[in-house]
C-alpha cells in the first residue's frame, strides 16, 4: 500500500508513441525502445527537474527508480510501474483518466519485456561520443557509390524495399545545382554537363558547382538562420543595425572551405585568439546578432541578462542541438541540464563589453572599422603614421614652450580675436553685457539692438566677465536672424551653462510650435546636445541627438553644422570642440523648413522653454563649420577673453588654455605638424567613409560575478557560479582556458559527442529536406531519435578526421547513389515509407524562400550576381513597415530600392526583424529573433499568391519572355522548349506541350483583344520592357511564364 499511494499521487500523462519498437526475438534497446516513452510522457514529472518532481520518483536513472521501488529488474509483475500501466481507472491506472492519454497495448507490452529482460538502462545515445563503424554488409553492393550508400542500403534490404532507379541526367543537373547554389544551371552549365559523356561527368559538375563563388551564398543563408542575423536591432525603435560585414564573412568562409572547427572558434571567441585580425574579430559578430533594444524603462541589468541567456541558447542549438532554455528557470525536464549548469553555460557570455542599451544607432559598441579590401593595405599604414605625427606634436608641446612666453609677453585680445572665424558670420549676440533695455548684437556684420523682455541676470561668464541668464518669463527675440531653408548649409552654437534641474529644452530656435515645429533649434535632451530641422513633425523631419550628455552646472560650448543636404548625416554636433557621436532619431526631411517666427533665445516659439540657464556668445554663420573652425570658435573665444585679461594675474590654469590655443593658432611649427596630422586623418575619414564596420565581441578585464537567477529573473540572485559546461558532456580540459575561447575549443574536441553530429545531421537536412534526427534542433531525449544511427555516427567521425571539410562532405552527399535516386513514388514506397525516411528514393521538397524569389530571378535574366556588400531593399507591400514601427524610428519607412540592387539574391535583401521581408514571410522564412535550424515547412493559397502576383515574379515573367522572344528562334516550338529548358532544366513531355501550346494560344488570343491590359501588364516592375515586341505578343508569352512558374516541378527541388 505504500508503493500504491505513493504512485496514486502521480499526474503523469502517458502520450501514446510508438517507438521503432524491438522485433520478435530482438532484445529491447532502452535508448530505442523505452526511451522514447519515458520521455515523451514520464520525464516531465519524473525526471531530472527536481522541483516538478512528483512523489519523489525519478525514472529517469535506473537506480533512482529501483530505490524508489518502481522498478524490481527482472520482475515485472513486482513492479510497480507495470502495475500501475496494466491497473483498471479504479485501481490507480496511469496515465489517469483525467488526462485523456493512454498507452498502447503494444507500448505496455514493451515496457512489460523490459523489465522482465532486466530493465537494463542507456546513456542517451547523442551523449556518447561516436565512433567509426563498419561498413554493413549488404546484398546489392555494386549500387553503393560511396559508404554512405551501404548504410542506406542496409535499412532498404531489411524493411523489404529496392533504391529508385536514379534520376535521369536533367533532374540531377537541376538538382545538384540547387543543393550547392541555390540556382537552377546556367544554361552554359547545362549544355556542358549534358553533352560530357565521360565516366566522371557528374563528379565533374559537383567540383564546378563547388567551386562556384554562389556555393558561399547557399550554405551562408541555412548559417545565417542559425545566427540569428538580421540588420535591425529587433526591439522599441527595431532601428538599423550595420551587420553586414559578419553576412560577407561567413560568405567567404563557406567560400575558402574554412574548416568548421576553426569557423566555431572564429565565430565564438575570435577576438581571444593571439593577435586576431581584422575577420577573425568581424567572425565574432555571431555573438552580436542578438536583440538588443534602447527602450526608455527597460532596466540594464535585465537586458544584459537577457542578451546572455540569448547567446546560451543559440550555442545550445546551434552546435549542441540541446534546448538548453529549459533550464531558465528550473532544472530542465526532460535533458539532464539542471538550472545552475544553464548558469555556469551562460557565464561563458555575460563578461562582454557590450552595453545594456543599443543607442537606436547603427554601430552600438564594441565596433570596428571594415575598409574596402582596397583599400585595407594603406589603412593599416595610417595608423602607424598617425602615431608617429602624434608623436611629433607631442614633442613640439615640450619645445615651444619658452616661444609662448616670449609671444605672451606682448600678446592682446585682438590676436585671437582676429583668427575667429568670421566669413559669414550672420549673427553674434555676445550677451555679456547690456546698454539701458537692450542687447547690443550684430547681424550680417551691422549692429542691431535687441529688447530686453525683463530686468536681466547675470552669472559670472566664460567669455567675458558676465553672462546672461535665461528669464523665467518672456523671452528675446530677434526676427531677422536664422532664416535659412533645407538646403543651405549653416552653424549655430553658444557657450552654455545648463542647471541640473534644467537639462531639457531649447537653446534657441526658430520654429513655429503651432505649425508642425517647422524650423530649426539648438536643442538639450537630458542633458545631451541635439538639433530639430523640421517641416513637419514627426513624418518630415530630422532630429540628432549626441550620444552623451555634457555636465550640468558647468561651461560648455554647444555647437552644430549643417550641410544643406537634408539628411541627418549632413549634420555634426560638437561639444568643447570635440566631435560627438550622433544617435539619428529621425531622417525623413523633404519639405520647407522656413517659418515666419523669430528666433528665440532659451524657447521655441512658445514651449520648451530653458529658463535659469546661463547663455553666452550665441553665434550662427550662414555656411557650415569644419571641425578645425568649430575648434578655432571654441577656443578663440575663450583665449581671447583670458588675454583681455591682462591686468589680472594669470594662473597656470588660464596660461595653459591660451597655450593650447596659441599652439594651434599661432606657432608654425606647430601648425606644420597639425597640418600633417590633419592631412592623414582626411585620409583616414575618407577611407572611413567608404567603409562599413562590424559589430564584435571584447572580452571585460575583469568578468562581473555570475549567478543562478530563480525564475531567470534578473534581480533574484541565488548561488554564485563559475564559466562550465553540461555535466552530461565531457568536461573541458583542466588547463583550458574558462571563457569563450576555451568554450569554443571544447566543442570540437574529439570526444565531444554533439557538434559533428549535430553539425551534419544540419546539413543532411540543407540537402535532403530533414535530417537524419529530425528534430534537428533537439538531440535531447524528447528530440526523434536517428533514422540511421549508425550513418550518423559514421558521417560525424569522417568530417571530424577530415579536418571538418565541408565541401568534402556535402561531395560525399550528392555523389551518393542515395542521392542520385529519382524521387518518383510507387504505391508500395507511399505505403510503407510515406515520409522517406528510409531514403527509400531521391530528395523532394519546396524550396525555401529565398531559393523560390532566386530561382525566377536567375530564369529569367534578372539576377545581379554580385557578391556581398549592404543589404537591399527589394520590391515590397506599402504600410508593412510602417505597421509595426514607432514614430521615430529609421525603419518606419521602406524606401525600395532602384537599378540592379532590386535583382541581388535574396540572401542580401533588408532583415527587419519586426517585419521580415513580406513575400519571403509568407514561405516560411524565419524573423531572425532568435536561433532557427530548421524551417518549417507549409503550402498555403499565399503563396500562390506571392508567385502570381507580387511585382518581383511578373517582372521576372515579363523578363523571362523577352528573352525568349529574342533568343527561343522564330517558331512557337522552338521558343516553347528554350523556355521549358530555362525554367524546367529538360526538354517537354508530349502531353505537356499539348497542354501548354493550348494555354499560349488562349493567351495570344486574349491580349489581342485586350491591348490596354497587355500594355499595363508588360509595364509591371522598373526593367523597361522591349518597345520592339508587341505588347500583347510579350503579354501573352509573359502569362505563360508566370503561370510555368507556378508549377509545382519550378517551385520544389
Amino acid at each position: 500500500m505504500k508503493r500504491l499511494s505513493r504512485w496514486f499521487l502521480l499526474s503523469v500523462g502517458l502520450l501514446a508513441l510508438l517507438p521503432t519498437g524491438a522485433r520478435a526475438g530482438e532484445a529491447i534497446s532502452f535508448n530505442r525502445d523505452i526511451r522514447p516513452i519515458l520521455a515523451e510522457n514520464c520525464f516531465a514529472c519524473h525526471g531530472p527537474d527536481r522541483a516538478a518532481r512528483k512523489s519523489d520518483v525519478r525514472l529517469d536513472r535506473r537506480e533512482d527508480a529501483i530505490k524508489a521501488e518502481v522498478l524490481v529488474p527482472g520482475r515485472p509483475d513486482e513492479s510497480e510501474m507495470i502495475v500501475r500501466v496494466f491497473a483498471d481507472a479504479k485501481d490507480g491506472l496511469m496515465p489517469p483518466p483525467e488526462s485523456h492519454k493512454r498507452l498502447t497495448q503494444q507500448q505496455k507490452e514493451l515496457l512489460r519485456r523490459w523489465v522482465a529482460e532486466g530493465a537494463k538502462y542507456e546513456p542517451h545515445w547523442s551523449f556518447i561520443a561516436p565512433t567509426r563503424v563498419a561498413l554493413p554488409a549488404v546484398n546489392d553492393a555494386r549500387w553503393a557509390r560511396n559508404p554512405i550508400d551501404r548504410f542506406i542500403l542496409a535499412r532498404l534490404e531489411a524493411a523489404g524495399l529496392e533504391p529508385a532507379p536514379e534520376a535521369d541526367r536533367e533532374t540531377l543537373l537541376r538538382r545538384v545545382a540547387l543543393d550547392l547554389t541555390g540556382l537552377p544551371p546556367t544554361r552554359q552549365e547545362s549544355e556542358l554537363f549534358l553533352a560530357d559523356s565521360s565516366p566522371d561527368a557528374y563528379e565533374k559538375l559537383v567540383d564546378r558547382l563547388l567551386a562556384s563563388p554562389h556555393w558561399g551564398e547557399h550554405r551562408a543563408r541555412y548559417w545565417l538562420d542559425a545566427a540569428r542575423y538580421a540588420d535591425t536591432h529587433g526591439l522599441h525603435f527595431d532601428n538599423y543595425r550595420e551587420m553586414w560585414s559578419y553576412r560577407d564573412w561567413v560568405i567567404e568562409a563557406f567560400n575558402r572551405n574554412m574548416p568548421f572547427d576553426q569557423f566555431t572558434i572564429e565565430q565564438l571567441a575570435g577576438d581571444l585568439v593571439p593577435n586576431p585580425t581584422m575577420e577573425q574579430q568581424i567572425a565574432t559578430g555571431f555573438n552580436r546578432c542578438n536583440i538588443t533594444t534602447n527602450e526608455g524603462g527597460t532596466i540594464p541589468e535585465e537586458n544584459l541578462a537577457l542578451y546572455t541567456r540569448d547567446r546560451a541558447e543559440t550555442v545550445s542549438q546551434a552546435w549542441l542541438g540541446l534546448t538548453a532554455g529549459c533550464a531558465v528557470c528550473h532544472d530542465h525536464k526532460f535533458d539532464p541540464i539542471s538550472q545552475k549548469e544553464f548558469y555556469e553555460f551562460s557565464a561563458f557570455f555575460n563578461n562582454t563589453t557590450q552595453g545594456a542599451m543599443d543607442g537606436n544607432i547603427k554601430d552600438t559598441p564594441p565596433v570596428i572599422v571594415v575598409p574596402p579590401r582596397a583599400d585595407r593595405p594603406r589603412w593599416n599604414a595610417l595608423s602607424k603614421e598617425l602615431a608617429e605625427a602624434r608623436g611629433q606634436i607631442d614633442s613640439r608641446k615640450q619645445t615651444a614652450r619658452a616661444d609662448f612666453e616670449a609671444w605672451l609677453a606682448k600678446a592682446d585680445a585682438g590676436a585671437a580675436a582676429s583668427r575667429i572665424p568670421s566669413d559669414q558670420l550672420a549673427f553674434h549676440a555676445p550677451l555679456s553685457e547690456a546698454e539701458g533695455g537692450t542687447f547690443r548684437m550684430t547681424l550680417d556684420g551691422k549692429p542691431i539692438d535687441a529688447a530686453i523682455p525683463s530686468k536681466p541676470v547675470w552669472e559670472a561668464g566664460r567669455v567675458a566677465a558676465q553672462a546672461f541668464k535665461l528669464p523665467e518669463t518672456g523671452t528675446l527675440q530677434i526676427p531677422q536672424a536664422g532664416d535659412f531653408e533645407k538646403d543651405r548649409p549653416f552653424a549655430f552654437g553658444a557657450w552654455v551653462k545648463l542647471a541640473k534641474d534644467r537639462l531639457n529644452g531649447a537653446v534657441f530656435a526658430r520654429m513655429d510650435d503651432q505649425k508642425g515645429f517647422r524650423g530649426w533649434d539648438l536643442w538639450v535632451e537630458n542633458g545631451r546636445i541635439g538639433t530639430h530641422l523640421v517641416s513637419t513633425w514627426p513624418d518630415d523631419a530630422i532630429k540628432v541627438v549626441a550620444a552623451d550628455a555634457v555636465k550640468p552646472d558647468e561651461w560648455n560650448h554647444l555647437w552644430a553644422s549643417y550641410d544643406g543636404s537634408g539628411k541627418a548625416a549632413g549634420v555634426t554636433l560638437y561639444v568643447n570642440g570635440q566631435r560627438q557621436s550622433p544617435q539619428v532619431q529621425a531622417d525623413r526631411l523633404k519639405g520647407s523648413i522656413r517659418t515666419n517666427v523669430p528666433l528665440s533665445l532659451g524657447q521655441r516659439s512658445t514651449s520648451s522653454r530653458l529658463q535659469g540657464v546661463a547663455l553666452q556668445d550665441v553665434r550662427i554663420y550662414g555656411r557650415a563649420l569644419t571641425a578645425i573652425e568649430v575648434d578655432r570658435v571654441f577656443r578663440g573665444t575663450r583665449a581671447a577673453w583670458l588675454l583681455a585679461r591682462s591686468g589680472a594675474p594669470r594662473s597656470e590654469a588660464d596660461k595653459n588654455e591660451v597655450f593650447s590655443w596659441w599652439l594651434d593658432a599661432v606657432d608654425e611649427p606647430y601648425r606644420r605638424l597639425t597640418g600633417r596630422l590633419a592631412e592623414l586623418e582626411k585620409e583616414e575619414a575618407e577611407i572611413r567613409a567608404r567603409s562599413t564596420v562590424a559589430h564584435v565581441t571584447q572580452e571585460r578585464p575583469e568578468p562581473p560575478k555570475a549567478y543562478v537567477l530563480f525564475r531567470g529573473q534578473y534581480d533574484q540572485r541565488r548561488e554564485e557560479v563559475r564559466p562550465g559546461t553540461f555535466a552530461c558532456l565531457p568536461p573541458m580540459p583542466p588547463q583550458a582556458p574558462r571563457n569563450r575561447l576555451g568554450l569554443a575549443q571544447w566543442l570540437v574536441r574529439p570526444e565531444h559527442p554533439l557538434a559533428a553530429r549535430v553539425t551534419v545531421n544540419r546539413f543532411w537536412q540543407e540537402v535532403f529536406g530533414a535530417g537524419l534526427v529530425r528534430t534537428a534542433g533537439d538531440f535531447g531525449a524528447t528530440g526523434e531519435p536517428p533514422t540511421h544511427p549508425e550513418l550518423l555516427d559514421w558521417l560525424a567521425v569522417e568530417f571530424r578526421e577530415s579536418g571538418w571539410d565541408v565541401k568534402r562532405l556535402f561531395r560525399l552527399f550528392v555523389t551518393s547513389a542515395t542521392y542520385r535516386q529519382s524521387a518518383a513514388i510507387t504505391p508500395q514506397k507511399l505505403e510503407r515509407d510515406p515520409l522517406n525516411k528510409l531514403l527509400s528514393r531521391g530528395p523532394r521538397f519546396r524550396m525555401d524562400a529565398e531559393m523560390i524569389r532566386d530561382y525566377a530571378l536567375a530564369a529569367s535574366g534578372l539576377l545581379v550576381p554580385t557578391l556581398g556588400g549592404p543589404s537591399v531593399k527589394p520590391y515590397q507591400p506599402p504600410g508593412v513597415w510602417e505597421a509595426v514601427a514607432m514614430i521615430g524610428s529609421d525603419t518606419r519607412d521602406y524606401r525600395q530600392d532602384h537599378g540592379d540592387r532590386l535583382y541581388r539574391r535574396s540572401l542580401y535583401t533588408f532583415w527587419k526583424r519586426a517585419a521580415p521581408p513580406a513575400s519571403m514571410d509568407i514561405f516560411n522564412a524565419p524573423s531572425r529573433e532568435v536561433c532557427t535550424v530548421r524551417r518549417e515547412r507549409t503550402n498555403t493559397p499565399l503563396q500562390s499568391l506571392v508567385t502570381l502576383n507580387d511585382p518581383q515574379f511578373v517582372e521576372a515573367a515579363r523578363h523571362l519572355a523577352q528573352i525568349v522572344l529574342k533568343e527561343g528562334g522564330p517558331t512557337d516550338g522552338s521558343r516553347l522548349d528554350f523556355l521549358a529548358r530555362r525554367l524546367l532544366a529538360r526538354p517537354w513531355r508530349a502531353e505537356e506541350l499539348t497542354v501548354v501550346q493550348s494555354s499560349l494560344a488562349d493567351l495570344l488570343a486574349y491580349y489581342q483583344a485586350h491591348a490596354e491590359q497587355a500594355t499595363r501588364l508588360v509595364a509591371v516592375g522598373e526593367s523597361k520592357a522591349d518597345p520592339a515586341i508587341p505588347p500583347p505578343l510579350l503579354a501573352g508569352w509573359t502569362m505563360l511564364a508566370n503561370q510555368l512558374m507556378n508549377l509545382d516541378e519550378v517551385l520544389n527541388k
